[in-house]
């Protein structure tokens, strides 16, 4: 059994799981979101009694919160135990758009240039997470959700605003692959 959980999964077996837990959302009135947690903790520390905005019933999102523990949990269970110890596989293709870029292929799961401790404590890494952090959280807060909030449950509840956030995203990712990381690197 640990066998077949270690070895790769085709890549449709994670969308039958996002489907399955999608069923099981709608059916109990609930909406996924990712980023939505991070409002709930401010509120549950008090932040509502200065900032309206975290002034809501963070108790009703309790179980937004233990899927966010569940996954940091999954995470560790998967990279401690289940993990080959074998790097990422990805394209030949993609390790020579890298290794233009300056970036080796990953040895492990990331390449080390970029998400290491030695990285991140240089300015350029530390103004690439300040700003990429600035990014993700006012682009997160201004279109009222994240990639998986609107990629994940609302394109599922058929909302136009999440099919137009999501098309977006996918223009943003595209700036940034094509023309904001040969800039940087």
């Amino acid at each position: 059994m640990l066998e077949l959980i270690r070895q790769p999964w085709p890549w449709y077996t994670s969308g039958i799981v996002i489907a399955f837990i999608m069923v099981l959302l709608l059916f109990f009135g609930k909406s996924f979101g990712f980023s939505s947690n991070l409002r709930t903790i401010c509120s549950a520390c008090g932040a509502g009694k200065n900032v309206k905005f975290f002034d809501f019933d963070w108790r009703s999102q309790t179980w937004n919160l233990l899927f966010l523990v569940g996954a940091v949990i999954g995470g560790f269970i998967s990279a401690e135990f289940l993990s080959s110890g074998e790097p990422v596989q990805i394209s030949q293709a993609t390790i020579q758009d890298l290794q233009q870029l300056g970036i080796s292929s990953p040895d492990g799961m990331q390449p080390q240039e970029i998400f290491s401790l030695s990285a991140a404590f240089t300015l350029k890494g530390f103004l690439i997470l300040l700003l990429g952090g600035f990014a993700i959280g006012f682009g997160a807060r201004y279109a009222g959700g994240c990639t998986s909030g609107h990629a994940i449950s609302g394109i599922s509840n058929l909302q136009l605003p999440s099919l137009i956030a999501v098309i977006g995203f996918f223009i943003g990712g595209l700036i940034t692959t094509f023309v904001l990381l040969p800039l940087i690197f």
